[in-house]
């Protein structure tokens, strides 16, 4: 049963629980997919949100910001999404906060709540 944000329970509660995750994203239509590592946060209001390790230099993040329909691998199963820009303070700050709950204590964990990537906050919501 899909929640306010539109995905289900049990998408959520997986999406919490797992440290990694895959986005699914493509250059175009016709173009190969690719599927990267990520981590993924589901902040309080049960929104999904990422960020960019690398920043937006990053092939996932371009090609998803582009050609924003993706797929998220989570577990044994594949969500399809789509993905938002997250530049309202709002949003960046409920992810770093997630991310540094989540990820205490890994050594990526600085660099995901940099300056330098703060402004490739998305936000996932189903597709």
């Amino acid at each position: 049963m899909p929640d306010a944000a539109g995905f289900s329970t049990a998408d959520l509660a997986q999406l919490r629980a797992e440290q990694e995750v895959r986005i699914e994203t493509s250059a175009d239509e016709d173009e190969p997919v690719h599927l990267t590592v990520i981590w993924v946060v589901v902040d309080p209001l049960d929104r999904v949100l990422i960020r960019s390790y690398r920043g937006a230099d990053a092939r996932w993040y371009r090609e998803a910001v582009e050609h924003p329909l993706a797929r998220i691998h989570v577990a044994d199963q594949v969500i399809p999404v789509r993905v938002n820009l997250a530049r309202d303070e709002d949003r960046i700050e409920a992810c770093s906060e997630g991310l540094l709950r989540k990820y205490a204590g890994d050594s990526a964990t600085p660099r995901m709540v940099s300056d330098e990537v703060l402004g490739t906050t998305l936000e996932l919501t189903p597709a």
